[in-house]
C-alpha cells in the first residue's frame, strides 16, 4: 500500500509548528517563553499543556545567558542528554549525566536511593550557574532542592519535567513553592513531563542564542 505523506524534514518542521501556534492560545506568554512552549508541545503533540505550565519570568534569559556564558548542562536521564541538540548550544557547552557511571551505582546503594538522585551529589562541582534539565527522575529533583535548601550555590535556571505517578506531582510543586523568586525555572505540573520536554526546553533556548 502506498501513502502520500510529507518527507521534507524543513517542511514536516514549519507545519508542525505553523499549527501549534494555530492551535493553541500563547498570549499571555512573552515571545521568549512562547518559544520554549512551542518546543515542549511539539515535543508531546499535546496543545493544553499551555495551562499547566508555570515558570518565573526571567527563566528564558537566565538559561540564555547561561548557556552563552558556556554553562554545563546537567541531565537526570542519558535520554535528556541525547535528545539536546549539540549543534545549537553556542559556546560548545558540557551536556553531563552520571547515572551509568560506576562510583554513581555504588553511591546509589550506599544511600538507598535512585541512580538518578545519587548521580545529583555529582553534580556540586559544577552546579553554580549550570543550566539542570530533568526529564525522568523525580527524586533527581527532590535531591536537587534538599541541596538548595542545605545553601549549594544554584544554578542558572532549572527546567524540571519529570514525569509518573510517585513523585512527579509533589516534587515540580515544591519546585515552584521554593525556587519562587529564587532560582528561575520551568515546569509543567501535575503528573505528565518527560525526556523529551526536559531536552526541547534547552533546544529552544538554544536555537534563540
Amino acid at each position: 500500500m502506498t501513502v502520500a505523506y510529507l518527507r521534507d524534514p524543513e517542511a514536516i518542521y514549519q507545519q508542525s509548528f505553523a499549527t501549534i501556534r494555530r492551535e493553541t492560545d500563547l498570549s499571555k506568554h512573552p515571545e521568549d517563553i512562547a518559544d520554549i512552549v512551542v518546543r515542549l508541545i511539539h515535543a508531546c503533540g499535546m496543545t493544553d499543556i499551555v495551562e499547566d505550565i508555570f515558570y518565573s519570568p526571567d527563566v528564558a534569559s537566565s538559561a540564555k545567558e547561561a548557556l552563552k556564558r558556556g554553562a554545563p548542562i546537567l541531565c537526570d536521564a542519558r535520554m535528556v542528554a541525547e535528545g539536546i541538540i549539540s549543534s545549537l548550544l553556542p559556546a560548545n557547552n558540557e551536556v553531563l549525566c552520571w547515572n551509568k557511571h560506576p562510583e554513581c551505582i555504588q553511591l546509589a546503594n550506599k544511600m538507598g536511593t535512585t541512580l538518578s538522585a545519587a548521580a545529583v551529589e555529582f553534580w556540586r562541582p559544577q552546579l553554580s550557574g549550570a543550566v539542570v534539565a530533568v526529564g525522568n527522575a523525580p527524586t533527581t529533583l527532590f535531591r536537587l532542592l534538599e541541596l538548595l535548601a542545605q545553601g549549594e550555590e544554584p544554578p542558572a535556571v532549572i527546567f524540571g519535567f519529570p514525569v509518573g505517578f510517585v513523585g512527579a506531582l509533589e516534587s515540580k510543586e515544591l519546585l515552584v513553592n521554593q525556587c519562587r523568586k529564587r532560582v528561575p525555572f520551568m515546569t509543567l505540573s501535575k503528573r505528565r513531563g518527560g525526556s523529551a520536554m526536559a531536552a526541547a526546553a534547552v533546544n529552544a533556548v538554544a536555537k534563540n542564542t
